[in-house]
């Protein structure tokens, strides 16, 4: 069987101002912009559609998920990168300084679904994960 064509998600997400927001995924991240208004932006994230909306409200964290033993916030969204990418990824973060919330591991080590992963905040407060399979073809490993 062929390789599926994976279809691009949008995601339409709250951030407290389009300044701060453009600062994060375009200068760390290297993120394309897209259409925009004084409300909201969008961005080419890796092949996928984001469109921050600014919030007078953005919700709470809750650190209720737990994966491999590890405590991470729930709801986040992120990207499944390379491992080229996420090494980039990495270190653009690293250079500006940007906090992880968990810091980048190797989640599942020697198992089926092995991955890198790391967590951090945009600055609206967002929770992102970027991970990397040692397999791609163990995304969906059980």
């Amino acid at each position: 069987m062929g390789k599926q064509q994976i279809n691009p998600f949008h995601l339409a997400f709250k951030v407290k101002d389009l300044e701060s927001t453009r600062a994060f995924y375009i200068d760390i991240l290297g993120c394309q912009e897209g259409r925009s208004t004084d409300t909201w932006v969008d961005f080419d994230f890796f092949g996928h559609q984001l469109s921050a909306h600014i919030s007078a409200y953005i919700p709470d964290l809750d650190y209720c998920g737990v994966v491999a033993g590890i405590k991470v916030p729930i709801p986040h969204f992120g990207c499944i990168l390379s491992m080229e990418e996420f090494e980039t990824i990495q270190k653009q973060l690293e250079k500006h300084d940007i906090p992880f919330v968990v810091a980048p591991y190797i989640r599942y080590e020697g198992e089926p679904g092995e991955q890198r992963t790391m967590f951090v905040l945009d600055y609206s407060g967002n929770p992102i994960e970027f991970k990397a399979f040692k397999n791609m073809e163990e995304v969906f490993a059980s």
